[in-house]
């Protein structure tokens, strides 16, 4: 598959991501395009995200997510040097919460 194909097919992807509605229809989506075990570790990797990003550490959180280290250097990798996904959805939802 040539490299403008594969791109098209991964906008389709983040485009039917997109026109998710609910948190419902949201966990409908995943849980048919994904296995048990990919849902279980975008959750992980999210939280140890969220707890980093809260400033926690990292027995804190292998003691919280029951990651390994590797998962949680990886995601603070992506924290540091990333495309700051992870900031941008915990700036939108943080200002939610409130």
């Amino acid at each position: 598959m040539n490299a403008r194909v594969k791109r098209e097919h991964s906008m389709a992807l983040y485009e039917a991501i997109l026109s998710l509605e609910s948190t419902e229809e949201c966990i409908a989506f995943f849980e048919d395009l994904c296995t048990m075990g990919e849902l279980s570790a975008m959750e992980q990797r999210f939280q140890v995200a969220k707890a980093l990003h809260d400033g926690k550490n990292y027995n804190e959180i292998l003691a919280e997510t029951g990651a390994s280290s590797a998962t949680i250097s990886r995601v603070n990798r992506s924290l540091q040097y990333g495309r700051s996904g992870y900031e941008l959805v915990f700036s939108r939802t943080e200002s939610q919460d409130r």
